[in-house]
């Protein structure tokens, strides 16, 4: 391990300074993290539904969603690396009402995530193997993401998940190729249109492309590999726009196929319903198109599912610790900031200082940590109830209603800490960020209302 002038302790490959040329595609790596982590079983039902339904006719929706995921992400990448802290610390700045909220959030998310998460592995690994029922093979993926993400540092983490992207990517892709669609109506697809009762859809394609609590764990990969300070904006749009374009090619595949293959057909909205195209698939072009899909099924849900296991780990943790310091005016108190890197830590300005910290962020220590590991455990143990019984009623609905309420907690906060002082100017919003991010806060409180109202009146 090298260190740089300012006592960041790098990774022997992670270079001193941001890379130029095409030396910068060798450094991706958080943006890949952060897309396949958010695009799980959920999403591709979510969108082979929609094309089931309404052929391509939703396309722009999807495109749409990917744009606006991609301007979130860019804004929780830019706060991390403007602000040298961490997007908890914003929160914390903001006072204790946004980092209430999301402890309340990431608890019960975890409970019920957890379950859902086990089950879309243990679907194509029951498909594709059989042996055992769909839950016990659920257990074993847990407790396979448990053992990986408790073992693994974050640079052995980001090889693992950029194979299973690669993977998930190439089998859901060359499947839409195989289907051979419609290059006409793929093209129509992307003017808006809002066939007769596609309004519930295209709020669920926009709204759900790309991941919810997932994307605040993008900075904390940025700082495990070691970047830092408005010199890595320009690594971090590319590699965060990489990561959404792949996502968006994935999404666009996964909608064509729907629609090739299951047009007219009335799906339920649940992860069985993969299978049901896998069936399809099989049954048109040979079982080898089955298990092809079932591939790139199995590695979507296992990348969503390490990618919450380590990913949401690191907020809980960094939770656990922004709880403990000041909030509100008093969060201005010197010495809380997060710190970046290894064993870096920051000052009250922003500048890297040698000395330690109390109450710092340190991404490579944290995964070692208490918090860490028993989050880790939360999400892995306790759900494995719900794979026995239906989800409690009582307890869905809160799960629901606070997911719906945090992608508008997100954008919002985001535009109040991008346009703070709290960050330097080459850091803060300009006009095209503060439209994506005030279309984003607009679109998500409409779903936000669209949701409670099915909820509570429908």
């Amino acid at each position: 391990m090298s260190n740089d002038a300012t006592g960041l302790q790098r990774h022997p490959s992670e270079p001193l300074i941001p890379p130029t040329g095409r030396a910068r595609f060798r450094s991706l790596g958080p943006g890949l993290l952060a897309a396949a982590t958010g695009v799980g079983a959920g999403d591709l039902v979510a969108t082979m539904v929609a094309g089931a339904q309404y052929g391509t006719a939703l396309l722009w929706a999807a495109v749409l969603g990917t744009v606006l995921k991609l301007a979130l992400g860019e804004g929780v990448g830019r706060w991390h690396l403007a602000s040298g802290s961490t997007l908890l610390d914003g929160w914390r700045h903001l006072g204790r009402w946004a980092t209430g909220f999301f402890a309340a959030y990431i608890v019960i998310w975890g409970f019920v995530y957890g379950a859902t998460a086990m089950s879309a592995v243990g679907l194509p690994l029951n498909a594709l193997f059989g042996g055992l029922s769909v839950r016990y093979w659920a257990m074993i993926a847990g407790v396979v993401g448990l053992a990986l993400v408790w073992a693994q540092r974050y640079h052995v983490f980001e090889k693992f998940m950029t194979v299973l992207v690669l993977v998930k990517f190439v089998s859901v892709v060359s499947v839409a190729v195989l289907v051979s669609p419609d290059l006409g109506n793929l093209a129509t697809g992307l003017v808006p249109t809002l066939p007769a009762g596609s309004t519930v859809y295209v709020l669920g394609l926009i709204g759900g492309v790309g991941g919810t609590i997932t994307m605040a764990a993008y900075g904390y990969w940025m700082f495990a590999k070691g970047w830092k300070g408005t010199g890595w904006l320009s690594m971090m749009r590319l590699d965060n726009a990489v990561g959404y374009t792949m996502t968006g090619v994935f999404v666009v595949a996964m909608l064509v196929v729907g629609s090739t293959m299951l047009l007219g057909q009335d799906l339920t909205e649940n992860d069985r319903g993969l299978l049901t195209l896998g069936e399809a698939l099989g049954a048109s072009y040979g079982e080898w198109a089955r298990i092809l899909f079932l591939v790139g099924f199995l590695a979507v849900t296992s990348s969503s599912l390490f990618g919450v296991w380590n990913g949401v780990s690191l907020l809980f943790a960094d939770l656990v610790r922004t709880l403990r310091l000041p909030h509100g005016k008093a969060a201005a108190t010197a010495g809380t900031e997060a710190a970046v890197g290894g064993t870096a830590t920051v000052a009250a300005d922003g500048e890297a200082a040698g000395g330690s910290r109390e109450g710092a962020f340190v991404s490579t220590v944290v995964e070692r940590s208490r918090p860490f590991r028993g989050y880790l455990l939360w999400l892995t143990f306790p759900p494995m109830m719900l794979l026995f019984i239906d989800r409690p009623f009582g307890l869905t609905l809160v799960y629901g209603v606070l997911g719906s309420v945090f992608m508008p907690f997100l954008a919002v906060t985001l535009m109040l800490l991008l346009n703070s002082r709290r960050i330097p100017a080459a850091g803060r919003s300009g006009w095209l960020s503060n439209v994506l991010l005030g279309s984003s806060s607009a679109l998500f409180l409409t779903l936000l209302v669209t949701d409670l109202h099915q909820r509570f009146f429908s």
